[in-house]
């Protein structure tokens, strides 16, 4: 051959994903249905809480994850849906069912208003100013004392859902479960798509993925608005979870908590989200009686993936059983 002669281009054929069996997916279900009748109340408000913040590292992956963008507004869209679900509720006497759409729909515009900045800058740059949009909205929250409350928060009245008031955490499960389904069915589906290889384009080189005829601008747009919208529904299930909230819940720590749930479940990874959202929820009640393990465990264990596991937990699995890429870690495009 040739030096000149052109090389045929080489078409890598990946083998077609497998579907999760039909019984298992009915099994998990039927599991999660009937959770509430085996765990008493205490058990079943950490279940809801490991529910709204898998949420959370969702909404947050697709911005860190999979779009590559070094933002951290989330604290700011949690909020958002926070207060803007428990003043429909407290102040207008909104249905919480009502005011769910509301929530997502803020706290995607709050979502294309953080995108502005990262269209212009990046990495640490664009972390500084995203990190002040949620401290500039936490100081509204304490200097408009007539509409949030001010520093002292607002009560959250009990959400009514089709005319019936969920006054237990039992039947809040249920709308939780439903809500954090229908998303992550809906974000699984998305990254799937065209949607999926352009964020993916977008993060690996934007100048290649503009000469590919993609737009960097509007697919930043879309990834920064729909994950203002799924965090946003996440604070809204937070205010009826906690059932009371101040602006003390939306700071620093809080963010913080965000990025562990993501760093230690794993980067691009709908189910490694999942996961950080269950041992950062339910590894600090196990520790709740020592005092000062927690803070000291949530720091090893954070400053032991990044260092160790840079992919996660959920890179490890899949390391290790390579089974499980296919059928339950298999999100990415």
């Amino acid at each position: 051959m040739s030096d000149l002669e052109p090389i045929a281009p080489r078409y890598v054929v990946r083998p077609r994903r497998r579907a999760s069996p039909i019984w298992l997916v009915v099994a998990a279900l039927a599991a999660l249905l009937m959770l509430p009748i085996f765990v008493n109340s205490y058990t079943q408000y950490i279940v809801n809480t490991i529910l709204l913040y898998s949420l959370v590292g969702l909404g947050f992956n697709i911005v860190l994850g999979y779009l590559g963008q070094l933002a951290f507004a989330n604290a700011a869209f949690f909020g958002v849906g926070a207060y803007v679900s428990t003043l429909a509720a407290a102040r207008l006497g909104i249905p919480f069912w009502i005011s769910l759409l509301p929530c997502g729909v803020f706290g995607g515009m709050v979502g294309l208003l953080v995108a502005l900045p990262a269209l212009r800058l990046e990495r640490y740059y664009l972390a500084i100013v995203t990190l002040t949009m949620g401290e500039l909205l936490r100081w509204a929250y304490i200097h408009t004392d007539a509409i949030t409350g001010g520093s002292s928060g607002v009560a959250v009245p009990d959400p009514i859902v089709f005319g019936h008031a969920l006054t237990t955490d039992a039947q809040k499960y249920y709308v939780c479960l439903a809500v954090t389904v229908s998303l992550y069915w809906i974000t699984r589906n998305l990254l799937r798509s065209r949607l999926g290889r352009a964020l993916n384009a977008v993060r690996q080189n934007e100048l290649a993925a503009a000469s590919l005829g993609l737009s960097p601008v509007r697919v930043k747009m879309i990834a920064f608005a729909w994950s203002g919208f799924i965090v946003a529904i996440a604070g809204a299930l937070f205010s009826i979870v906690l059932g009371r909230i101040t602006p003390d819940s939306f700071d620093l720590t809080q963010l913080l908590l965000h990025f562990a749930i993501v760093m230690i479940g794993g980067l691009g990874s709908l189910a490694g989200s999942l996961i950080g959202a269950v041992l950062l929820t339910a590894a600090p009640e196990l520790l709740r009686n020592v005092a000062g393990v927690q803070e000291i465990a949530f720091a090893m264990l954070l400053i032991l993936v990044l260092l160790l596991m840079p992919q996660g937990l959920s890179g490890l699995l899949t390391r290790y059983v390579p089974a499980l890429r296919d059928r339950f870690f298999g999100e990415e495009p």
